[in-house]
């Protein structure tokens, strides 16, 4: 577009190649922040009991976290592709740098998310940190581009 005009080629390369390294660095960053979203649930419905018995014994609450687990291990998948390819140099980074800060951000945002519900009211107070990963989640969701513009990216690539 007009940027890569105005940069010409070579300096449009180094802009894609910084967003790629700082989209690969930031999905690492989003795992850690999903995982520990995921600890925090799971700890919470463990203790807190409603109806004489652990939250965490009810159906929802356990597919909830188990939704998360498997987005953990997805977004983990995800984001060590994009590190292997980085730091072997290759080629293969100009699909899994999008494709792990797509799908690494969509994970955290909703994984924090979840936590706030499963955390009920105390969630979304001042005095808990659950709110401190969703936001955090939040403004790494659009950091170095949004998942849609990455999907944009990953379409381009298959020539779309």
């Amino acid at each position: 577009g007009a940027a890569a005009v105005r940069l010409g080629a070579a300096g449009w390369d180094v802009v894609e190649r910084v967003y790629r390294v700082a989209g690969t660095a930031l999905s690492s960053e989003q795992v850690g922040g999903l995982e520990r979203t995921l600890e925090m649930a799971v700890e919470y419905a463990k203790d807190r009991k409603q109806f004489g018995r652990a939250i965490g014994s009810f159906q929802a609450i356990k597919h909830l976290c188990a939704d998360m687990l498997v987005s953990l291990e997805s977004a983990r998948s995800a984001s060590g592709y994009a590190v292997w390819a980085l730091a072997t140099g290759s080629e293969e980074l100009a699909v899994a740098a999008p494709l792990a800060k797509a799908y690494c951000s969509e994970a955290y945002f909703k994984s924090a998310g979840d936590n706030i519900q499963i955390h009920g009211g105390i969630g979304f107070t001042w005095e808990h940190d659950a709110h401190l990963y969703f936001k955090r989640a939040k403004s790494t969701e659009l950091l170095f581009g949004s998942p849609q513009r990455q999907r944009r990216e990953l379409a381009d690539r298959v020539g779309l």
